[in-house]
């Protein structure tokens, strides 16, 4: 699942250097470098790609410009695979994967001890849902302005 990026791959005019030219603007109208895993910080695009990319350890710095990635090769590596790392940004489940199992959260004991406590206190049960889901310097401040408001009215 998730969306592939078409990706044409182009050679630069510099030795052990190699485009890629990408259907997605990664970066908006902003120049972005990272030569190592660690300038790559964030969740942007850009910097998930360059992480991706540095990864493989046949890529010494990536510079990212709207939809076109410059890759800087390691001497003595190739380019081979880089392509699709770059075409499958995006693709976060891929076939012969297992989908993730997410636990159920705990059910939360303290929201119906607090209703049940407040039907025994003579509130209805929707007063009593009401108190037990707003947080008391809310519920306070409300209480306030009503009563502030039947003063005055």
């Amino acid at each position: 699942m998730g969306q592939q990026i078409a990706v044409v791959e182009k050679p630069s005019s510099k030795a052990g250097m190699v485009r890629f030219e990408a259907n997605r603007n990664l970066t908006g109208m902003g120049h972005e470098q990272f030569r190592s895993a660690a300038d790559a910080i964030g969740p942007r695009p850009a910097a998930a790609l360059a992480r991706n990319l540095l990864a493989t350890g046949k890529v010494d710095s990536v510079h990212v410009y709207g939809n076109i990635i410059t890759v800087d090769v390691s001497k003595g590596a190739d380019s081979s695979g880089l392509g699709d790392i770059v075409r499958d940004l995006y693709q976060y489940w891929k076939p012969g994967m297992e989908m993730p199992v997410f636990d159920d959260p705990a059910p939360e004991a303290a929201a119906p001890a607090a209703a049940a406590s407040g039907v025994e206190g003579g509130m209805s049960g929707a007063e009593a849902d009401f108190l037990a889901r707003v947080p008391a310097v809310l519920v306070e401040r409300s209480r306030a302005a009503l009563a502030k408001w039947k003063a005055s009215h």
